[in-house]
């Protein structure tokens, strides 16, 4: 699938940024908001850290690039 090494890094970028993202909106969510909006915000939070947990097995399993 990811034929370059550059474009799997980048990757993989992606999804420690979604997950980094996660973990900030979350801690924001939990102490500044309350009602509707923070399930919400909660709920985009979960969504993110799921697709960052399967981009995160989609490099680990797709092994080594050829050189």
């Amino acid at each position: 699938m990811f034929e370059d090494g550059l474009v799997k890094m980048w990757v993989s970028f992606i999804g420690m940024g979604l997950m980094f993202f996660s973990v900030i909106l979350t801690i924001f969510t939990k102490e500044k908001l309350s009602g509707v909006l923070r399930y919400i915000l909660l709920t985009i939070s979960f969504i993110s850290i799921i697709i960052a947990g399967l981009i995160m097995l989609l490099v680990v399993f797709t092994g080594p690039v050829p050189e």
